[in-house]
């Protein structure tokens, strides 16, 4: 295992960032779950809009750092395209691989098991693949684990969520069965979202993406569509009851919330248990939302990104409409969410119920400060790694795990 400790150090006139310092170093204590005026924000490059947020801090809020030191471990390299991780009862981890496979990682020695069999196949075209996983909440008796994915079928694919049970030799999953599949299907190869998890009720969320084409972009408002949406499930794959659009002939049940782009990233906040994601916008325009059950989050409507070659998005272009849910930050350029988790731990206390996210094409982890529903600060982790950053969870230990696109797999610890 590679190891890399970090720090963060004030300077006299600057924050420099160090993630390869010493562990003897002693950094320079500051109040970093503060923002202040001589601590710049973390994103210095030149927006791609000219938009105006909606309120004070709803984007490149004040930076924060870590004064805590904290030691950073390469585990592994040999990962095949990781794409979820969750920790399993014992400590070690079970992650899904991108093109079909699940694996067990041992984090006392980087050791891998062998690629786990029994589950059904996979479409991972584009941004397809095997994607976000979770464990039951009974599973050290039931050993039964949820994951989505892109299943094709004649017509195109889909998004799906499947349950099966990891058998007592851990080489396989037994009695497969996909319990959800996202209506309608389409023919494309991106958008998908993809990451589940289970509430304390014992019923599970699905992100879904809104396919990404023009022409599909209008169904994340259409609530006959599953496109742009986060679902709510049970375990056999039902609307839970009581959901917000339940009884509607003009909705399907299972919808929680709409107007989403591509979410790939759901975590609970550890006191409050309030449901947070984040999503893709375009070119600028990622954002982090509090969601709540039956809000429009605005996609294609408003938003603070613009096309990928460079056009403004909507008819007529703008960034809030009454009835449509402002992001509480949003990042111009993208962050590229992926996963997220709070920080639970006390390892570190100056982390806690901090919000992580990784970040793709921005090659950090994201730490967000908030203040209630406020976004305080921000910090950049791991930005000396090169990765593409695509999921996080906490140990029970307090320990922080990310996987990223090239297969590997880091802890983050004191």
């Amino acid at each position: 295992m590679k190891l890399i400790y970090a720090s963060l150090i004030l300077a006299t006139s600057m924050i420099s960032c160090s993630n390869a310092i010493n562990s003897s170093d002693k950094p320079k204590v500051v109040d970093n779950q503060k923002t202040s005026d001589t601590i710049p924000p973390v994103e210095t490059r030149n927006a791609n809009t000219d938009y105006k947020p909606a309120f004070e801090g709803q984007t490149r809020i004040a930076g924060v750092v870590t004064t805590t030191p904290y030691k950073v471990d390469v585990i592994t390299e040999e990962l095949n395209s990781p794409w979820g991780v969750v920790e399993l009862p014992d400590g070690r981890l079970l992650v899904t691989e991108n093109e079909g496979t699940m694996r067990i990682v041992d984090v006392s020695n980087g050791n891998l098991s062998e690629e786990i069999t029994g589950i059904p196949e996979v479409d991972d075209r584009g941004q397809g693949g095997l994607l976000g996983l979770t464990l039951a909440p009974d599973f050290s008796e039931s050993r039964m684990v949820y994951w989505a994915f892109v299943e094709e079928v004649e017509e195109g694919n889909h998004t799906a969520v499947a349950k099966g049970r990891l058998a007592d030799n851990e080489k396989t999953i037994e009695n497969a069965e996909v319990i959800y599949r996202v209506t309608p299907t389409y023919d494309g190869k991106l958008h998908y979202g993809g990451r589940v998890l289970f509430n304390e009720e014992g019923n599970l969320f699905l992100s879904v993406g809104e396919r990404s084409d023009k022409v599909t972009r209008p169904q994340a408002q259409d609530l006959k569509s599953a496109f742009g949406k986060i679902i709510h499930i049970t375990t056999d794959g039902e609307p839970v009851a009581g959901n917000p659009f339940e009884g509607r002939t003009d909705a399907l049940p299972e919808i929680y919330s709409y107007g989403h782009r591509n979410p790939q990233g759901m975590a609970f906040h550890p006191e409050t248990g309030e449901l947070w994601s984040n999503e893709f916008g375009p070119r600028g325009g990622d954002e982090l939302n509090l969601i709540k059950p039956g809000n429009n989050y605005g996609w294609p409507t408003i938003t603070y990104g613009i096309e990928y070659a460079g056009g403004k998005i909507g008819d007529p272009v703008i960034q809030q409409k009454e009835g449509m849910e402002q992001p509480v930050y949003y990042w111009d350029p993208v962050l590229s969410p992926s996963g997220m988790t709070f920080y639970k731990g006390d390892n570190i206390p100056e982390w806690k119920n901090n919000l992580f996210i990784t970040g793709l094409n921005s090659n950090h982890i994201a730490r967000i400060v908030l203040d209630g529903k406020k976004v305080v600060g921000e910090e950049r982790i791991l930005a000396d790694q090169g990765e593409r950053f695509r999921d996080i969870t906490q140990g029970t230990n307090g320990t922080l795990y990310t996987v990223t696109d090239g297969g590997k797999l880091y802890s983050i610890s004191k």
